[in-house]
């Protein structure tokens, strides 16, 4: 499998603070990679630096071989970020409109895939209201679909499931494993550890370095523990 995102030796220092302290990753391609850890341990960060929103001290990050930003990429990546980036004053409708068509949406097909993201967030009966009137976890459902608009070949997703309830988890997920088949990757950044459980590989971020990495079956079985968390707090010393 082709490298999709590969990070080597990457530092990101804010002032006097080290956020990520020679972060070593790999999003392989047709694979979910999941980035976890506490409040504070860099996930954010990592995502940032991968896309060039950020600059990175030392090391590299390159996706599909290229460093960030790259224009042409930018438009393959469908990217969420963890605080939400929409116009309020439009209706959840002219929101999906006008990122469709900043993404090449055919104008054809562009009915159509925003009814069927809509869908998948379970915002379909909500599309004529303004956004302002959404509740957050309407938002954070709004800015995931714009996320998954036009099958991105990858997905970037920053803590995507925050304030969405359990039954909405899972269709998600299942859209997730769908969008893979298809061929997209995804990595998704999550502190819900049975999210972790779904993903291919679990990245855990501890002080801004990686303290573990791979499928998660084997790192409960390299930790000898029954669950992620256990692994997560094992980790961390608290086990």
């Amino acid at each position: 499998m082709a490298d999709v995102i590969t990070l080597q030796g990457l530092t990101k220092r804010f002032g006097q603070q080290t956020v990520l302290n020679g972060v070593d990753l790999d999003l392989q391609s047709g694979e979910i990679l999941g980035l976890i850890g506490p409040s504070g341990a860099g996930k954010s960060t990592v995502i940032k630096t991968t896309l060039g929103m950020e600059f990175a001290d030392s090391g590299s990050a390159k996706v599909y071989g290229a460093e960030m930003p790259n224009r042409v990429l930018l438009g393959q990546i469908g990217y969420m970020a963890q605080s939400d980036a929409l116009y309020t004053t439009l209706t959840g409708r002219e929101n999906l409109e006008f990122f469709a068509v900043m993404k090449g949406l055919p104008k054809d097909t562009l009915g159509a895939e925003i009814d069927r993201v809509a869908q998948v967030v379970d915002l379909t009966g909500d599309l004529g209201k303004r956004v302002s009137g959404y509740s957050g976890g309407m938002m954070r459902r709004l800015s995931l679909a714009i996320a998954l608009l036009h099958s991105p070949r990858l997905l970037v997703l920053d803590e995507p499931t925050v304030g969405i309830d359990p039954a909405l988890r899972i269709r998600i997920w299942e859209e997730l494993r769908r969008a893979v088949q298809a061929g997209s990757s995804v990595l998704i950044t999550t502190h819900v550890m049975d999210e972790a459980e779904k993903c291919d590989r679990v990245a855990l971020l501890l002080g801004g370095k990686v303290m573990a990495f791979d499928a998660p079956a084997k790192l409960e079985a390299d930790y000898n523990v029954d669950t992620i968390e256990e692994v997560f707090l094992k980790a961390e010393g608290e086990l």
